[in-house]
């Protein structure tokens, strides 16, 4: 009897310690990267009348139609429809790409111009990004960027980790350039890619304004490029003020730049106002991906991630 207790003690103290450090993982929707929307859209006439192509994430499909997206999909991507004075023109800096016998996402950062002569000139540099979210199609112009999108979707999950596959190249180094309507300049410095996981507590005032507490934060800023993939990397999500842990860094602070439509049908600013802690509940969650961290316009040019196989750790 005494050796049979002892077996089942063992066997207990086994299963707790397994299901202690047990993980299990959640794909994301769409994060492997095998489908994808083709887009044909035909630029105005003043600028050569071209058909363009581009492409968003989603369910396999080829959309020949100068449209918005409409699609059901939690991603959307740096990749603009725009008209602009009445000029249709489109930019295109995300990208599928050929990994394996599958796809991965390809995001870069390279010059858009449109111009034409008495009625337009612009030229700006995109940084190639994918985020949870919508864009409002066409964009009708350049600037306040953020505000031409939803940040976000509905979420009440507190995964541990945001586990990815990332590749890096970096080949102008040192210099980081802002191009946007009216102004262009270069200064040095190292331009970084960033993955970005925020978990979010929102509410609404009576007046529309939109308000939230960060209760998750999953931020890692890739600052070298790799010679090959690097698989399965994991970024840990922590939970309630980053600032109190080791792991901070000052770009996982609060920040004040994303939109989203409130109950009202207005676009407002999501106001990221305090921490959460653990207990908080989660109600919106904001992944992003992007060729650079600098705000928008501003960048390396030719500075590229590939991505794939985007998943959760529960």
């Amino acid at each position: 009897m005494k050796i049979t207790n002892k077996y089942t003690l063992l066997l207990l103290v086994l299963a707790i310690s397994f299901a202690a450090n047990s993980q299990t993982y959640k794909k994301v929707q769409y994060g492997d990267f095998e489908n994808w929307v083709v887009r044909d859209i035909e630029e105005s006439q003043i600028i050569g009348g071209n058909t363009k192509r581009i492409y968003a994430i989603g369910p396999r499909d080829t959309i020949r139609e100068n449209k918005a997206l409409n699609i059901k999909s939690i991603w959307a991507t740096s990749n603009t429809y725009a008209k602009v004075a009445g000029i249709t023109k489109t930019s295109n800096t995300v990208y599928p790409e050929k990994r394996g016998n599958g796809y991965c996402a390809k995001l870069t950062t390279e010059y858009a111009e449109c111009k034409v002569i008495g009625i337009i000139n612009i030229k700006l540099l995109i940084s190639g990004t994918i985020y949870w979210g919508k864009a409002h199609e066409p964009i009708d112009g350049a600037n306040n960027p953020y505000s031409k999108m939803k940040w976000g979707v509905t979420f009440d999950k507190k995964p541990k980790a945001l586990i990815l596959d990332y590749k890096s190249a970096m080949p102008n180094k040192g210099t980081i350039t802002t191009c946007k309507p009216m102004s262009s300049s270069s200064k040095a410095g190292n331009d970084e890619q960033e993955i970005m996981l925020i978990l979010q507590n929102r509410w609404e005032d009576s007046e529309g304004n939109v308000y939230a507490k960060r209760v998750g934060t999953a931020i890692y800023h890739v600052t070298k490029p790799t010679s090959d993939w690097v698989n399965g990397f994991r970024i840990e999500v922590i939970y309630g003020n980053a600032k109190n842990s080791p792991a901070y860094k000052p770009y996982m602070d609060l920040r004040k730049k994303y939109y989203t439509i409130n109950s009202k049908g207005k676009n407002v600013m999501i106001n990221e106002v305090e921490w959460g802690d653990e207990n908080t509940p989660v109600t919106h969650a904001i992944m992003s991906i992007s060729a650079s961290c600098q705000e928008a316009f501003s960048g390396t040019v030719g500075n590229t991630i590939w991505v794939d196989n985007i998943k959760l750790e529960y």
